[in-house]
């Protein structure tokens, strides 16, 4: 018998099969960057798809819900874009209720066999009405992004999903929103939270980059099922995810020339950049627009939400690179992980002087204004990245390399 343990879990990834995806998401490749990232499982994305189902029956079968791969356990996924163009995330126990809700929604769409993430003209109340008599979890996935979310074209849950409202137990947030923000929505109090990449692409900028860690007695699909209905003992501990200034679509903006606009202005100008263009609507505003509460209001069943910026991205400024792609970028991660195992662990857990031992100071400076939160991040908006900002030279040069009294240790969270 198990006895209980933690999993980091990045359950929403798209594979090479979905529209705007590197060819390299195919599941080899996925199976060896996560641990890289300090991740145990990862959903399989579009699984509808029989090319993609192919190379997911060449890993090993734990169970008829579970897969592994070079150590990597992947559970049965996807995502769909129903009608309003609202998306929806699904997890599937088992091979035999992929085929079983295909063959169920194969008429409503032209796109099956063709894109990762299939087109289907159903709404959510249907989707969630086949889920249920085939017992797949379904929530919103994204929730509040402008295009393609439950928020931008809905009221509320129940306004999407109908009579099978109370089925669904979880929501994705999306980058550009964080528990603090959601918890502002009453009638999302009772759902789970899910923190997950949305990845195209395996680079550690993107897989990875938003997370779960739940409790649970195996890495597996029925495990982590409880988990996010938080049943059995089981349980989500812990969401890390961007600080959600960096979401293409925290603050309303401009989506051409991404001039940001408050939301009284935004209003007067009637949503038209003074450049002629349409103003997107952001996610801080629109959750504000829900907003039951002016503070947030979490239940006791949520867990602490960690902001976590991915480590190309410190390197990348440490550095001097103007995005974290380069090759240079990616050899001084590579040696990070090299000698300490993973993302995480180089983040926050390995010991500042320890990193200072194996790469060059501007990087462990950088890593050490992270753990002090004096990182500056420049919101995003109308569908741009935000991006970050390193101190000034003053004050890294104040920063010391120790350890630091507001230092996060992911351990802290375990329970």
């Amino acid at each position: 018998m198990w006895g209980d343990m933690l999993v980091n879990a990045d359950l929403h990834i798209h594979s090479r099969f979905s529209g705007a995806t590197s060819e390299k998401m195919n599941i080899e490749t996925i199976s060896l960057e996560a641990p890289k990232k300090g991740v145990n499982v990862v959903a399989t994305g579009d699984c509808l798809h029989n090319g993609w189902m192919k190379e997911i029956s060449q890993c090993n079968v734990i169970d008829e819900g579970t897969f592994e791969l070079n150590g990597t356990r992947f559970i049965l996924s996807t995502e769909i874009e129903g009608q309003k163009r609202v998306h929806h995330l699904l997890y599937f126990p088992n091979v035999t209720a992929v085929w079983d809700f295909k063959e169920r929604i194969k008429s409503k769409s032209k796109n099956l066999e063709t894109d990762g993430r299939p087109n289907v003209n159903m709404s959510g109340e249907e989707l969630a009405g086949i889920a249920k008599d085939l017992d797949i979890l379904i929530g919103p996935a994204h929730a509040f992004t402008p295009w393609t979310a439950i928020y931008a074209y809905h009221d509320s849950l129940e306004d999407c999903y109908g009579d099978f409202t109370d089925y669904i137990s979880f929501v994705e947030l999306g980058l550009s929103a964080d528990s603090h923000f959601a918890d502002k929505i009453e009638e999302l109090h009772r759902l789970t939270f899910l923190t997950n990449s949305d990845c195209h692409s395996p680079h550690p900028v993107r897989l990875a980059r938003e997370f779960n860690r739940f409790e649970v007695k195996d890495a597996t699909y029925n495990e982590i099922k409880k988990a996010i209905l938080r049943v059995d003992g089981n349980c989500p501990v812990l969401n890390v995810g961007l600080p959600p200034q960096e979401g293409k679509y925290h603050e309303s903006a401009c989506i051409s020339c991404y001039t940001h606009y408050n939301l009284e202005e935004a209003k007067r100008r009637k949503w038209k950049c003074s450049c002629g263009k349409r103003i997107k609507k952001g996610v801080k505003d629109r959750i504000n627009e829900k907003a039951d509460s002016f503070e947030p209001q979490h239940p006791d069943h949520r867990p602490y939400y960690m902001h976590l910026i991915p480590l190309t991205e410190i390197i990348a400024k440490a550095v001097g690179q103007r995005n974290p792609f380069t090759q240079t970028v990616t050899k001084r991660w590579n040696e990070l992980i090299s000698a300490f195992g993973n993302e995480i662990n180089v983040l926050i857990e390995t010991d500042i002087n320890e990193i200072k031992r194996v790469t060059a100071p501007a990087i462990t400076e950088a890593i050490q204004a992270f753990r002090e939160n004096k990182i500056i991040v420049r919101p995003g908006g109308g569908g741009q990245y935000g991006t970050i900002e390193l101190p000034s030279e003053e004050e890294l040069v104040s920063v010391a390399i120790g350890p630091s009294d507001n230092q996060t240790n992911l351990g802290d969270y375990d329970k």
